[in-house]
């Protein structure tokens, strides 16, 4: 069977050890990496790990588990898909990073792959996502780091909860059941739901917004039944860099069940300043964004509490 080989190479200003952190803990990639919609470690350690990724690649939601050997004194992971998925037969490669004298930091993101039955076919579809997705990361990676003396200011974290009196599994089916949404909740006009695997979605969903405009969002979801659905938007209302998000519900020995809605953003300064009405300042920015994110999640929690205390 046929291996291919490709390199793709970035210089990042900034030191070695900031870039290493980043790839390293792949906790971060939902928030710095496009594709990614979540990351975790499954076992090990800071110098061998098993680690389970959840990312979109073309239109869809695809999950994986890759064995790492991690090298901060040489600023350099390798990784190795453990059952890679069809059409993938085989794929594995490493990142490297290597400091100079000038600040800048040469960044290699090395793979190898195989395509099932060397089908050019899926060769082709295997090709697609390795560049789109190396370029992306890489571009990103170099973004986050050349800014990170910015990110506190632009970075939000912030959370709603709701108390239901019903079961998590009825809570957690309301959430879940997103292709009924546009009939159930006010501000959704449409939702276009893909999941060829139960409980991976990849949907794009318009949403009317407060001042009565509509936006059209994409995101990538993982669903774990009545505990967890998590979320990462890769097409973003105006303003946002990135938002990833959870929803999580925790039964009570009463009856009762708390939803919380959890949302991670990073503000993108050059788009707020090119729209219409730019914000006065950062903080109203951040107001502003933690007012319509919160609005669309305690509204979506309200309707949610009234049909399942209505069953």
């Amino acid at each position: 069977m046929t291996t291919t080989r490709v390199t793709h190479r970035i210089d990042v200003t900034g030191p070695a050890e900031a870039v290493y952190r980043i790839v390293s803990d792949v906790t971060r990639w939902p928030l710095y990496f496009p594709p990614t919609i979540w990351a975790e470690r499954v076992s090990g350690d800071d110098r061998e790990e098993r680690i389970r990724i959840w990312a979109l690649a073309q239109d869809e939601v695809r999950t994986w588990e890759s064995r790492r050997r991690l090298r901060p004194d040489a600023y350099r992971v390798e990784f190795e898909q453990v059952r890679p998925a069809d059409p993938v037969a085989e794929l594995g490669g490493a990142w490297s990073v290597e400091e100079r004298g000038d600040g800048v930091c040469g960044v290699t993101l090395d793979h190898h792959y195989r395509a099932a039955g060397d089908d050019p076919v899926n060769l082709g579809r295997i090709a697609r996502a390795v560049e789109a997705n190396s370029v992306s990361e890489l571009a990103n990676l170099k973004r986050v780091v050349e800014g990170r003396g910015r990110e506190p200011g632009l970075l939000l974290d912030f959370s709603d909860s709701q108390t239901i009196a019903g079961s998590a599994e009825d809570a957690y089916d309301f959430v879940y059941d997103v292709a009924r949404w546009p009939e159930r909740i006010p501000h959704v006009q449409a939702v276009d739901l893909k999941e060829g695997v139960t409980g991976l979605q990849y949907m794009k969903m318009d949403t009317r917004a407060l001042d009565g405009s509509v936006h059209t969002t994409v995101s990538g979801r993982v669903c774990t039944p009545s505990r967890r659905i998590v979320y990462k938007q890769t097409v973003l209302p105006p303003g946002l860099r990135a938002h990833r998000g959870e929803w999580l519900f925790e039964p009570a020995h009463d009856g009762t069940v708390t939803v919380t809605s959890r949302h991670v953003v990073i503000l993108d300064p050059e788009a707020l300043a090119a729209l219409p009405k730019p914000p006065a300042s950062l903080e109203a920015a951040r107001a502003a964004v933690r007012h319509a994110l919160g609005s669309n999640s305690r509204a979506t929690m309200a309707v949610a509490k009234e049909f399942v205390e209505a069953r």
